[in-house]
Order: C-alpha cells, then sequence, then structure tokens
C-alpha cells in the first residue's frame, strides 16, 4: 500500500491510496472461508460449501467491504501517525471511484480531499483580560424572591371580582379573529398605567388592550399571549382577553410550616436563618448566571482572538456531502460564520484539552449523574433511602432511553467544559464589576451568542 499526501494549501489536500492485490487478497481469502462455513446455501452441507461458489455468489460484496476497510482504517492510521488536524471527514474522489471495475481490477486508487488547519497558539496568560459581572443581591431583590415564595406558598381561593393582584385565566385572540388562545394575565405584572383594566373584571367578562402598552416583560408578553418569547417579541395591536376565571392568592406567613416547604424539615428554624437562607440561595443562583455569561465572554475573546486559518471550501462542500440535502447555499450563506465559529472553538477547547493534559474519567461522569438525580428527588435524604439502588438508577439514566448511552455523552461533555474553564479562568485576568440585576439583565441581552 502506498499512501501519498499532495497538500494543495496549508489547509487543504489530496490523499492519494494505492493498493495492490496483496494489501487486500488476505483479508478476502480469511472472509471467503469465513461464508464458506457460515453458509446455509441450498444442496450444499452447511459448512460445506466451496469456495469457488462462495466466491462467485458474494465475491464482489466481500472485495468491495474489505477494501473500504483498509482504506478507512488506513486513512485513520495515516491521520494519526503525520498529526494531522483534520476538519470533517475526508471526502472520496466519486468521479474517480465509479470508473472501478470491481470485476476485474487487481489494483486500485483511490483520492480523498482533506481539511486541515495548521498549528496554532493558545494565549493562556495574564494578558488576556475579560470582565466578570456579580450581581449584588440588594434588598429589592431579597423583597421580591421572598414575596414571590410567600405566593407560591399561599393560600388559593377564586373571588367573582378581579382586584390588583389577582390572576386571570381564559382565552385570548388578536381583535377581529376567531383564532383563541388559552391564557394568564398576573394583574401585578401588567404595566402600572394599564392595570385598572383588568381590575373589576368577572367571569365571562371580556377586555381589549393594547400589547405593547401593556406588557413590558416579554416572559409575561409570551405567558399572555400563549406563545414563545421569540415569537411575543413581534406581537403587535389590539388583543381580547375573554375571562374565565379570577384566582386569588393570600401569602402565606412567615412560619416554621413555610420554612419547611421551602427547604425541608426542620433546616431552618427562625425567620433570621430563613431569610440568610434565601439570601444565600439567591447569590448560589446569580453566581450560576453570572458565571454562564462569563463563559460566554471567554469563548468570544478567544474565538476573537486566536489565529487559526480553515479551509473554507472543503469546510462548505463537507457540509452539504453529509447533510443529506438539508445544507443548502442559502443556509450557509446566513449560517456558515456561526458555524466556523463553533469550530474554533472546539478547535481551541480541544488544543487546551490537550496541552494541559484534561481528563474525565468514567467515575466522575457516574458521580455527576447520582448528584443530579439527588438534587431532583429531595437531596441527600433521597440518597440515604435508595442507598446501593443509586448506582443502577444512575446507569440506567446515563445509558439513556435508546441505551447508546446520550446522556452520558452529555454529562461527559459538560465535565469536560467544566474542566476546561477552569483551567482557563485560572490562567487568565478576570475583572470583576458588580452590578444590580436589571444591569445584568440588559449586559445579558446585549451579548449575542
Amino acid at each position: 500500500m502506498n499512501i501519498t499526501l499532495n497538500k494543495q494549501s496549508n489547509t487543504e489536500g489530496i490523499l492519494n491510496i494505492k493498493l495492490t492485490e496483496n494489501d487486500y487478497l488476505p483479508k478476502v481469502d480469511e472472509k471467503m472461508k469465513e461464508y464458506s462455513r457460515k453458509a446455509s446455501i441450498k444442496g450444499f452441507r452447511p459448512g460445506k460449501v466451496p469456495t469457488g461458489v462462495i466466491k462467485k455468489m458474494f465475491g464482489k460484496s466481500i472485495l468491495v467491504e474489505e477494501v473500504n476497510h483498509l482504506i478507512s482504517h488506513s486513512i485513520s492510521d495515516y491521520i494519526k501517525e503525520n498529526k494531522l488536524k483534520v476538519l470533517g471527514d475526508p471526502l472520496p474522489n466519486e468521479d474517480k471511484a465509479r470508473t472501478i471495475d470491481w470485476d476485474n481490477q487487481k489494483d486500485f486508487e483511490f483520492e480523498f480531499q482533506l481539511g486541515m488547519v495548521e498549528d496554532f497558539k493558545v494565549d493562556l496568560s495574564s494578558k488576556v483580560k475579560v470582565t466578570s459581572h456579580p450581581i449584588e443581591v440588594d434588598q429589592k431583590v431579597i423583597d421580591e424572591t421572598l414575596n414571590d415564595i410567600k405566593r407560591r406558598y399561599g393560600k388559593v381561593s377564586y373571588p367573582e371580582v378581579s382586584e390588583a393582584g389577582d390572576n386571570l385565566f381564559g382565552e385570548i385572540s388578536v381583535k377581529g379573529s376567531d383564532e383563541k388562545k388559552g391564557s394568564y394575565i398576573a394583574i401585578e405584572k401588567v404595566e402600572k398605567k394599564e392595570q385598572k383594566k383588568f381590575i373589576g373584571l368577572k367571569k365571562e367578562d371580556t377586555v381589549e388592550f393594547d400589547v405593547e402598552k401593556t406588557f413590558a416583560d416579554e416572559t409575561e408578553l409570551a405567558r399572555a399571549l400563549n406563545m414563545t418569547e421569540e415569537e411575543a417579541k413581534n406581537a403587535k395591536g389590539i388583543y381580547v382577553f375573554h375571562v374565565t376565571s379570577v384566582s386569588r392568592v393570600e401569602p402565606a406567613a412567615i412560619n416554621q410550616e413555610l420554612f419547611d416547604k421551602v427547604f425541608g424539615t426542620d433546616v431552618v428554624k427562625t425567620e433570621e436563618e430563613f431569610l440568610s437562607k434565601v439570601k444565600e440561595t439567591i447569590t448560589s443562583n446569580y453566581q450560576r448566571e453570572t458565571e454562564h455569561l462569563l463563559d460566554h465572554y471567554i469563548q468570544h475573546y478567544f474565538v476573537d482572538n486566536t489565529k487559526i486559518t480553515m479551509p473554507d471550501n472543503f469546510l462548505k462542500t463537507w457540509l452539504k456531502n453529509t447533510s443529506g440535502g438539508q445544507v443548502t447555499d442559502e443556509v450557509l450563506e446566513k449560517e456558515f460564520t456561526q458555524y466556523k465559529e463553533s469550530l474554533k472553538w472546539d478547535l481551541i477547547k480541544n488544543q487546551i484539552t490537550e496541552e494541559k493534559s484534561i481528563t474525565v474519567e468514567g467515575d466522575e461522569v457516574r458521580e455527576r449523574a447520582k448528584k443530579m438525580i439527588i438534587d431532583q428527588f429531595g437531596g441527600e435524604a433521597i440518597a440515604a433511602q435508595l442507598g446501593s439502588k443509586l448506582d443502577d438508577i444512575a446507569n440506567n439514566y446515563l445509558a439513556g432511553q435508546d441505551g447508546k448511552g446520550e446522556t452520558f455523552m452529555k454529562i461527559y461533555n459538560q465535565l469536560r467544559h467544566d474542566k476546561i474553564m477552569k483551567v482557563v479562568k485560572e490562567a487568565i485576568t478576570i475583572n470583576e464589576k458588580k452590578v444590580s440585576l436589571d444591569e445584568f439583565k440588559k449586559i445579558a441581552a446585549s451579548h449575542q451568542h
């Protein structure tokens, strides 16, 4: 076998593979004998089918299978041995492949187009500076969270007439349209100037309102219109809301019953401990949001500042050829830049992983899975009840419904990402700039990723 790489540029090349009969014949003969032993063909005893019969019936398919198998492994070995940074998969020269005469040829020649990247450097030093935005947990946030908790665990009643702070259930439609959707409106979430329209309503009443004036919060608008936030952004004009019921929540009292419902039996026992635990929970949640945004800042920095030359033409061809018709020139026009940035970030992470010898073991994945299960089903108390069964539950969870281990790979990739980001954050300079929750929301909204 002879394999040569003809580099057309620093990022593209043609891999030429030449096979002689001696390269593939031993494997073909071995497979013929295996077929002969296992084949069940009318007129021959099992295991006694002559090789000549097998060759006549299956010879070409066996030859094609073994040659393709040999080619595949040879390409993979060549890439590893020569430490090529290959993008996508090698693309076969199909025109050349179609000219092969499998019935008569003894020697074969194949061509594959390769897309590659040159060696590049990732700057993991204090010279790299990014900004983190820790969210300050001020009294306003604590009060809002406390009010939300008290309402969530409060006593629900169904008055005849709505008052400020009540919730309205019903059907909503664009004015003049017969198409109706189920809807829910929390009156306190409506803009203050518009709230009076929703007070004093009873079952079967209707109210008209301008969506752009009524809701400033996109989440509340989407909930009222029963559509996604992305769809709700484009909503305009007058809508009609038909009331089917009114609900009112009497906020829960701050006492031991509430403490136990929120944090578990006897975890906190005083109002002071409760408020401290609420603040601790808020801080933890906000820290996750801060870290999530910081991760994206870091990603954007390295994608924008790491020089990696990519084989654009190869990538476009590869994407179209392997997409089953889903990727067209129009799709590439819109999404190719985003795809390249994602691929570039993967290359950067792979290099960091290699340079810093980052690994993720199977036991780490299982431990993360068990922690996720424990957190989801009631904390350490459930872990004590499950005992040794927790391992079996975790293994089933990791295998997934189809048994292909997609959940395992998802957690594996998350652990790998976490380890990579930990290494990066320890190496670079992170400047903290504390912000309020409202400021953070504006920053996050303006950060497109």
